[in-house]
This record gives C-alpha cells, structure tokens and sequence, in this order.
C-alpha cells in the first residue's frame, strides 16, 4: 500500500522542493546557505525562523552569488538586531535588492512562483557585515528550470 502525505504532496506542486539551512550562531562573515548545481532554478520561497534570539545590532543580506556572472543582492543590507528578534520570528524577503527583509510573527514579503527569483549555478549567502548572535534556520523552496538543476543545503 502506498502512503501519500498529502500536504507535503501539495506543497511541493506549489512552491517545489523544499532545503533547510540551519545557521547558529550567526558569525560576521558570508555564509553559504545553498548550492545550486546543474542550471538555473526559481526560488518561491525563502524564510527564516529565528531559532536563538538576535539582541545585538548588527548589518545582515542574502545574495545570490555565480559561479560564472554578478553577485546579486536579494534583500537590503538591514539591521535585525538593534530592536531585538526573539525566537519564533520570521524573517522573509520580497526578492528585490533594495528591499529589506520583513521581520517578525506573520511577516509577509513573500513572493509566488510567478514572481519568483531565478538564480543560476553557484550559491546563496547570508552576509553579516557587523554584530553577529542568535541563530536561524532557513527554508528555501524551488522549482528546477533546467532538468536536473538542484539545490542543497551547504
């Protein structure tokens, strides 16, 4: 007898495979979330939870980065700990590079598979220029466009 989950069934013919990054504690530094390998993929959704509380200030972005081609911002460098994150808050983007991330419980920016971001070989990197506690895990779904294209947690 098969077994089918029916909600992970749905959410992956909506939004796509689904990759967990756990990053804790934060660090100044670039850090690569993902991978992606074998050609170009759109990104539906991009999420943070915040597992560990973020208390100091500190200067944080995501950026998609090439292998062959520009790095690209895909948020706002934004200060996320002068007003402390606690734990549980969400943290998403809207997909556009002078955006700033939304914080907190029902945060919104997300985009839809239609407006989704398309990014190519190479990595996702959060970038944290100064202060650096707490922790999040981050959950990205997307949609091959090339067959074959992955995306791995790194």
């Amino acid at each position: 007898m098969t077994v089918v989950n029916e909600a992970e069934a749905y959410t992956k013919s909506s939004l796509g495979v689904g990759v967990t990054k756990a990053y804790s504690p934060l660090a100044v530094e670039t850090k690569t979330l993902f991978t992606i390998a074998g050609g170009p993929v759109l990104i539906t959704a991009l999420v943070g939870v915040v597992t560990t509380a973020i208390t100091v200030a500190n200067t944080v972005k995501l950026q998609a980065n090439p292998t062959t081609g520009t790095t690209q911002d895909l948020c706002a460098a934004t200060d996320i700990g002068t007003t402390d994150t606690p734990a549980g808050d969400l943290i998403t983007i809207a997909g556009g590079a002078a955006t700033a991330p939304v914080v907190g419980i029902g945060a919104v920016n997300m985009f839809s598979a239609s407006a989704g971001i398309l990014v190519t070989i190479g990595t996702i990197e959060q970038v944290t220029a100064t202060g650096a506690d707490g922790g999040i895990t981050w959950y990205l779904r997307y949609l091959p466009i090339a067959l074959g294209a992955t995306v791995v947690a790194a």
